[in-house]
């Protein structure tokens, strides 16, 4: 039987304690911070990041890992550990090069071993989204699942798989580039509050509330619409900063809804800078069974 590996990197905002337990490796995106060269949760944690981001005047630049990044890992994974197969699963193509780079260490490790097989996924999706993949991946492959099944249950979860988050404000993900469709929401944001997805690979604006009270709501709504009010779902609740905030969506999801599986997740730094800490919403999941 193949041994196969499963490589993502640290905007998939996985909890550690899920990271170690599934055997995933983790490739750390970069943050550059004035004359910094920081390695997104190796050189910078959540905590102290988003603490002197509230403040910040200027926000850091971030950059997805290179195509020796990427080599670097898929070598170090077949020393340690002998794999016959890797999938790489990595957050959309259209908000990061992080895939494409991907795209180029496969093709360079393959020359050197033309018996390992690698494949790179694009989720076109971002945070846990991206991260529940991976995590439904790693399962797949400790019990046992080929390579062509991991895969096909990844890209069986991208059309289903969805983000809606919300904050106090647009401008961190405005000012980071990162806006996508949703750029008509800026100049209405004094007294509202975003809602925010991705579609296709891209941000997308869902609607505005007046408060966080009502854009909890619409987010459960939302979900229980996409769901099904019988429906079966796996959760992450993810936020920057905001653990308090999300267990409110947390409260309100677990009385509308069957949760086949819950979590937290705090954003990364690398994602964190585009969203601002207070950002808090869901990463979520139909499930059939």
């Amino acid at each position: 039987m193949s041994k196969i590996a499963i490589v993502t990197d640290s905007t998939a905002s996985i909890p550690e304690s899920l990271i170690q337990k599934l055997n995933i490796h983790i490739v750390p995106y970069y943050i550059h911070r004035g004359k910094e060269v920081l390695r997104d949760l190796v050189d910078v944690q959540r905590e102290n990041f988003y603490k002197w981001l509230e403040s910040a005047k200027n926000l850091p630049q971030t950059a997805s890992p290179g195509p020796g990044d990427y080599l670097q890992m898929y070598q170090k994974i077949v020393e340690e550990e002998d794999v016959d197969e890797i999938i790489s699963i990595h957050m959309t193509s259209k908000g990061s090069g992080a895939y494409q780079a991907a795209m180029v260490a496969k093709q360079t490790i393959q020359e050197m071993i033309p018996k390992l097989r690698v494949e790179v996924i694009d989720t076109l999706n971002v945070s846990m989204c991206h991260g529940w993949m991976v995590v439904e991946a790693a399962r797949q492959t400790l019990s046992g699942s080929s390579l062509e099944n991991i895969v096909n249950k990844v890209k069986e979860m991208m059309p289903t798989t969805r983000m809606i988050q919300t904050a106090d404000t647009l401008k961190y993900i405005y000012m980071g580039g990162r806006i996508g469709q949703a750029k008509h929401l800026i100049g209405s944001l004094l007294n509202v509050k975003p809602l925010i997805g991705m579609e296709d690979g891209e941000i997308v604006a869902l609607g505005v509330a007046r408060s966080r009270k009502q854009a909890y709501k619409m987010i459960v709504e939302k979900v229980e619409k996409a769901v099904g009010s019988n429906g079966k779902v796996k959760i992450a609740y993810v936020h920057a900063a905001a653990l308090e905030e999300a267990k409110k969506i947390r409260s309100l999801i677990k009385e509308r809804l069957s949760v086949v599986e819950e979590l937290f997740a705090e954003l990364p730094p690398a994602l964190g800078v585009h969203s601002g800490p207070g950002t808090v919403g869901v990463c979520y999941f139909p499930v059939k069974e």
